[in-house]
C-alpha cells in the first residue's frame, strides 16, 4: 500500500459507479409509503419524553449509607474504612455520595438528621 499526494488522482471513480440519478443504490424518485400508521407511530414514540432510567446499585446504596452513618462527610476517614474494598480515593466516595444523594434526596437528609442526633 502506498502513499499518494491526491488520492482523487491515485484512484479514479469510474463511470459505472455513478448513475445518471446520482450515487449507484439511490435514485430521487418518491417512494411509495405502503404502510403509513407505522410511520405515524414511529414518530409519535419518538417525540414522547424519555424518562431517566439510570439507577444505583443497591450495593453502592448499601456502602454509602454505611459510610455516611459511621463518618458524616469526612471522606478521608471513609477511604481508611475496612469496608471500602475497591480502595476508592476521598474524591471519588465524595462523587459516589453526590450520586447517592441526586438519586434518594430525602434518604440522605434522613442519614444526616439520624447522624445528628446521635
Amino acid at each position: 500500500m502506498g502513499l499518494a499526494f491526491d488520492p482523487n488522482k491515485a484512484l479514479p471513480i469510474r463511470a459505472d459507479a455513478v448513475s445518471i440519478t446520482g450515487i449507484r443504490g439511490t435514485s430521487t424518485e418518491q417512494k411509495l409509503v405502503r404502510k403509513p400508521y407505522v410511520i405515524q407511530e414511529l414518530k409519535a414514540s419518538a417525540s414522547l419524553p424519555s424518562k431517566k432510567t439510570m439507577t444505583i446499585s443497591s450495593d453502592m446504596v448499601f456502602y454509602v449509607r454505611h459510610m455516611v452513618e459511621n463518618y458524616g462527610e469526612d471522606y478521608k476517614a471513609m477511604a481508611r474504612d475496612e469496608q471500602n474494598y475497591y480502595q476508592d480515593t476521598p474524591k471519588q466516595i465524595l462523587r459516589k455520595v453526590n450520586l447517592y444523594r441526586q438519586h434518594h434526596p430525602a434518604e440522605y437528609q434522613a442519614l444526616l438528621t439520624s447522624r445528628a442526633k446521635q
